[in-house]
C-alpha cells in the first residue's frame, strides 16, 4: 500500500507523455488490486459497501466497454461516426468490426490509469482498522511537505534541474508535479488531514493545545505562500473556503467551546504575516486574473466542446479521444500557435468522452458524496468521523478544481481522491482506536466527551 502511494506520488505528477513513469505504477498497483480482491470473502463486506463498490465497477468498466469490437451494422449507425465511414470508404477499407471508441489505444491508457486509485479504493475498504488509512494519511502530509520543499527550491534557484517534467513552464514552481495547478490541488487536499489529526490529538491531550495550533497554523501559513508563489488562480480562490473548513473541523475534532487566547493570537499574527507576504506575490498574481477584453481561451472553447459532445451522444467519442475530436471541430478563426489538449472541465470532457453514461456515474459520485457527507458531519460523533469530515472537504476541493482544470487526469490527485473517498465510505473505526474518555482541563475551553 505504502509502496504503490509513494510509485503514485513520485512518478504520477503528470497527466500526458511520460509513459514509462505512468506505466511503472500501474504496474505497481497490480499486487495491491489483486491482493484486495481476494479479500472480499465477507458477504456482510460486500453489503454495506455495495454501492459505492458497484459505482467503482461502472468506472472501470466504461472504457473497457468502449474497447469491445462492434459489428459495421453497429458502429456506423452511432452518432459522429460519419467521417470516419466516409474516410474508410475513400482509400478502399471494408467497413470491419471497430470499437466504439475512436482513439482506442488511448481509451485502454485510460482503463490502466484507473488501476491506481482502485487499488488504493479497495485496499482501504476492505480492511477493519483505521491503522492502514492513518498511515496513508501521514503518507499524503509527508508528501506535501516535500513537494513544497521542491517548489522552494524552484522558487529560489529557477534551475531545471529541479523541475522533474519538461513540460513545466520555467519560473513557475510545480513541486513534484507537471502542472501548477495540480500542485496546489494537492496542498489543499492534505489541509483538512493536517488539521483533523490536530484536532484529535488535542482532545486526546488537552494540554497540548498550544502547540498543535501553532502546528497548524505554521503549516496552513506554508501552503498559502506555496498557492500564491505557483500564481494558481483556483488555488487562490479555493485556499480560503478550505482554510476556514479545515479551521472548523480542527475545532470540532478538539471538541472546543470557544477558541483560546492563544488560537486568537496566532490567528491575528497569521492574518498580518499573510497580507504582509501576500503584497509581494500579489501584482503577479492579479496579473494572472486580469484578462483585458479577452476572453480565456477556455471560456470560449467550452460552448464548441458542448456542441461536439451533442454530436456524439448518447455513447461519446471514447476516453482519451477530446484532443482528436477537438481539432475537427475548433474554428478556423481560435487556430493558433498553441493546442487545447483538454477541456480543462472535467465534467465537459466527460459529457463528450462518454456521453449520457458518463453524465450519470459523474451524479451517482455527487449523489453518494452528499450522503456520506452529511452522515459525517452531522450524524456520526466521535470514533473516525474526524478524519471522514476531513475525506469529505478533500474531495469536494478536488470536484470544484475540476471544473475548470483536469486535476484528476493525473495520477497522484486520483490516487489522493480514491483515498479519500474510501476513509469518507467507512466501514472501519478510522481513529484505530476506542474512543477514550478526554481529562478535562480548561473546562472554559473545552466540552466534556461523551
Amino acid at each position: 500500500m505504502i509502496g504503490l502511494l509513494a510509485f503514485s506520488f513520485v512518478f504520477g505528477g503528470a497527466s500526458r507523455e511520460h509513459a514509462v513513469r505512468l506505466a511503472m505504477v500501474e504496474l505497481a498497483a497490480l499486487p495491491l488490486l489483486v491482493l484486495g480482491l481476494s479479500q472480499f470473502n465477507s458477504a456482510e463486506l460486500i453489503r454495506r459497501h455495495r454501492t459505492v463498490l458497484l459505482l467503482a465497477a461502472a468506472i472501470a468498466a466504461v472504457p473497457l466497454l468502449q474497447l469491445v469490437p462492434l459489428p459495421p451494422g453497429v458502429w456506423t449507425r452511432l452518432p459522429g461516426r460519419e467521417p470516419l465511414v466516409l474516410a474508410l470508404q475513400l482509400i478502399g477499407e471494408p467497413l470491419g468490426w471497430i470499437p466504439l471508441s475512436l482513439t482506442p489505444d488511448k481509451t485502454w491508457n485510460a482503463f490502466l490509469a484507473l488501476i491506481p486509485p482502485i487499488a488504493v479504493f479497495i485496499a482501504l475498504v476492505v480492511r477493519r482498522e483505521g491503522s492502514l488509512a492513518r498511515i496513508a494519511i501521514l503518507t499524503l502530509l509527508t508528501f506535501a511537505f516535500v513537494n513544497v520543499a521542491a517548489a522552494a527550491l524552484q522558487l529560489a534557484s529557477g534551475d531545471r534541474r529541479f523541475y522533474p517534467y519538461e513540460t513545466t513552464t520555467a519560473g513557475f514552481i510545480a513541486g513534484l508535479f507537471a502542472n501548477r495547478n495540480h500542485f496546489t490541488t494537492l496542498l489543499l487536499t492534505a489541509m483538512p488531514f493536517g488539521a483533523a489529526l490536530a484536532g484529535e490529538r488535542v482532545a486526546r491531550r488537552p494540554d497540548q493545545l498550544r502547540l498543535y495550533v501553532m502546528l497548524l497554523a505554521g503549516g496552513f501559513a506554508v501552503v498559502m505562500l506555496a498557492v500564491l508563489a505557483a500564481q494558481s488562480r483556483a488555488g487562490v480562490l479555493l485556499f480560503a473556503p478550505t482554510l476556514l473548513l479545515s479551521i472548523l473541523l480542527a475545532a470540532r475534532s478538539a471538541r472546543l467551546r470557544r477558541p483560546p487566547r492563544i488560537v486568537w493570537a496566532i490567528g491575528a499574527l497569521l492574518l498580518l504575516g499573510g497580507g504582509a507576504v501576500t503584497t509581494v506575490f500579489l501584482p503577479s498574481v492579479l496579473e494572472r486574473f486580469e484578462s483585458g477584453d479577452q476572453v480565456e481561451a477556455r471560456f470560449q472553447r467550452w460552448p464548441i466542446v458542448i456542441e461536439a459532445g451533442q454530436s456524439y451522444l448518447p455513447v461519446g467519442s471514447g476516453l482519451g479521444s477530446f484532443d482528436p475530436v477537438f481539432r475537427t471541430v475548433e474554428p478556423l478563426e481560435q487556430l493558433d500557435a498553441t493546442f487545447f489538449n483538454q477541456a480543462h472541465n472535467e465534467y465537459l470532457e466527460v459529457w463528450l468522452e462518454t456521453g449520457w453514461v458518463g453524465v450519470g456515474l459523474i451524479l451517482l459520485v455527487l449523489v453518494w458524496w452528499v450522503k456520506r457527507s452529511r452522515e459525517v458531519w452531522f450524524s456520526i460523533p466521535g470514533g473516525g468521523a474526524p478524519l471522514q469530515r476531513a475525506a469529505s472537504i478533500a474531495i469536494l476541493v478536488i470536484l470544484i478544481h475540476s471544473a475548470v482544470d483536469y486535476p484528476l487526469r493525473t495520477e497522484t490527485i486520483a490516487v489522493v481522491f480514491a483515498m479519500a473517498a474510501a476513509i469518507l465510505e467507512g466501514g472501519w473505526d478510522v481513529a484505530g482506536t476506542r474512543t477514550r474518555r478526554v481529562r478535562r482541563v480548561s473546562s472554559d475551553h473545552l466540552e466534556p466527551q461523551a
